[in-house]
């Protein structure tokens, strides 16, 4: 009650109680169920039942019933408006000394999930395929195309969904955005360009991660390296709480490293490798070898499929990354596919969006060593769960390739898809 606190804690709830029955108790008893009261003795009874709750409410009730002699339910429910099944719910508190548990969580409508169990989780496989990390990295907000009405109509569609039984509009927009999945509103989130076959090859990219995801010999991993990190007291655009002040320009690092990223969509699990030395087709495909024997004991995939930007050191036409792939695929006998974005959409790739999170997780500090730079990578969380973080040593020399005679016996064993052959490239291995 304001006059007695901000909060009512049940001292003053107590005190309450024993004052106005206090005064109650001076008046005399009624015989009838006309209970009659003065104007403000009425107006501080309702009053003060509005301000408390619970078990103290009812129990006051009661007394006030009591009180009140001879009809006093009768008489309390016609002329203070109070509920006789509250009143005898206090009757039975204040005879027995039981205290009666309240559910007010329990009250109220259910949210959609109530009766939807796996609305949610439908959407979350609608959207995820279609959306883009922020390409600026200042935010982690997920982008999609996909509106809420256009999401209904997918629900619809591929989950069989029925209209009578879909929410509104609305309400799946909420679900959306409480999914941490925005309509793309802004024309930054916009691809650059587009080109003949980008739809065609996303209808291709998603065919094959569904499939991938729901089979169980298959593994899907998503690969891609990040810009390079200048290590030294530079700011990186965020705020820091210690009020740490960066140079205000960026002089010459004495370390730049670049990392390299291999995300397991399906588990939310992330492999990062920091080099100081350039980003080459060998490199992709040494961290992948690394990895390996992790994934072979943990999943044992007969096929894994590969996620990638199409990027300049690992195309499908870059000789020196096709040559790495096929013998490993052929030396640990696993078949592999090679699924490559469009251009231009490069922040479709599921692994863009664990970047996107370390990059606003160390944007408002000093990146002024390797240690630090590797710590804050492992110290970052991708839907809870921390990166495995290493750091490569050695130099990779560039501009390594194949000449033509050696790309040929490499391209008698993989298979491009026709029409789309510069995107989907597949190694089979007969086990």
């Amino acid at each position: 009650m304001p006059w007695l606190g901000k909060k009512n804690s049940e001292n003053a709830e107590k005190i309450l109680v024993t004052l106005l029955t206090n005064m109650l108790e001076g008046l005399p008893k009624q015989t009838s169920c006309a209970v009659r009261l003065p104007d403000p003795m009425r107006n501080a009874l309702v009053y003060a039942a509005t301000y408390l709750k619970g078990n103290n409410r009812r129990v006051f009730m009661a007394k006030t019933v009591l009180s009140l002699g001879d009809g006093g339910q009768r008489g309390a429910e016609k002329a203070l408006g109070w509920n006789r099944k509250t009143i005898r719910k206090g009757m039975h508190e204040l005879q027995s000394g039981i205290r009666c548990i309240d559910n007010f969580s329990g009250r109220g409508r259910k949210p959609i999930e109530y009766y939807l169990t796996k609305l949610s989780t439908d959407i979350i496989e609608i959207v995820k395929p279609d959306s883009q990390a922020d390409p600026t990295f200042r935010t982690t907000k997920i982008y999609t195309p996909l509106t809420a009405k256009a999401m209904h109509v997918r629900l619809i569609e591929a989950k069989e969904y029925t209209e009578q039984e879909l929410p509104t509009i609305r309400t799946i927009r909420n679900k959306m955005n409480n999914l941490n999945f925005y309509p793309q509103k802004v024309a930054k989130c916009k691809p650059v360009k587009k080109i003949k076959e980008t739809d065609a090859i996303f209808h291709q990219i998603f065919k094959i991660n569904k499939e991938t995801d729901n089979c169980g010999q298959s593994l899907r991993l998503s690969i891609d390296a990040k810009a390079k990190v200048n290590v030294g007291p530079f700011s990186r655009g965020g705020k820091s709480r210690q009020g740490e002040k960066a140079s205000d320009h960026d002089f010459a690092p004495e370390i730049i490293l670049t990392p390299v990223g291999i995300f397991l969509p399906l588990y939310d699990e992330s492999f990062l490798y920091f080099t100081q030395s350039k980003v080459t087709a060998d490199f992709i495909a040494d961290c992948l070898e690394r990895l390996w024997p992790e994934l072979k004991w943990r999943f044992n995939p007969d096929i894994l499929v590969i996620n990638l930007d199409n990027g300049p050191e690992n195309n499908s036409h870059r000789t020196q990354f096709i040559k790495r792939i096929v013998d490993f695929a052929l030396t640990n006998m696993v078949s592999i596919k090679l699924a490559y974005y469009p251009p231009y959409h490069s922040k479709y790739n599921p692994i863009e969006r664990v970047w996107g999170i370390l990059e606003n997780h160390w944007k408002g500090e000093l990146l002024i060593s390797q240690e630090k730079v590797l710590g804050l990578a492992r110290s970052m969380t991708y839907n809870g769960v921390n990166p495995k973080v290493e750091l490569v040593e050695g130099i990779y020399p560039t501009g390594v390739k194949l000449d033509k005679r050696e790309m040929a016996s490499y391209e008698e064993k993989i298979v491009r898809l026709p029409d789309l052959e510069k995107w989907f490239v597949d190694i089979p291995v007969n086990c």
